[in-house]
């Protein structure tokens, strides 16, 4: 089976220069874990997830920070705190090498690009693979 066949297209997105506090506001009301990043001509650079802005907003909730702090922190953009090294596929991908990849760099989601423009076209996470898996085991 191919990627293109289970992947969530046109994923929501936060570009590179976009703030932390508009990327925590965009996965809470997008309710999602996984957010590519990207530049103005959506070439991939990276991703956020949940868990980096766990570990980011993690001084607010003990109080370490003053509110000014605070401010300046989650205004700094989502290159400070994104996985700049991510692993992405093709739209000709076969869906066993995404879920092997998920597996082996132990990720909840990997970014689909055009094979030949290089653009981000979709997204597949583990749970668009359990839907599938889902289907296939329900009697």
């Amino acid at each position: 089976m191919n990627v293109e066949e289970i992947m969530t297209p046109n994923p929501e997105r936060v570009y590179v220069t976009d703030t932390i506090s508009d990327a925590i506001t965009k996965l809470f009301e997008m309710d999602v874990r996984h957010l590519p990043v990207v530049n103005e001509n959506d070439e991939l650079l990276g991703m956020l997830s949940d868990r980096d802005l766990r570990s980011f907003s993690l001084p607010f909730s003990t109080g370490v920070d003053s509110s000014d702090a605070e401010n300046q922190r989650s205004a700094a953009p989502v290159s400070d705190v994104m996985q700049g090294d991510v692993i992405s596929v093709g739209t000709d991908a076969e869906l066993s090498e995404v879920i092997a990849l998920m597996i082996d760099h132990k990720v909840g989601a990997i970014p689909v690009v055009d094979s030949l423009e290089g653009g981000l076209v979709g997204i597949v996470s583990y749970i668009d693979v359990l839907r599938l898996a889902e289907d296939e085991f329900s009697f």
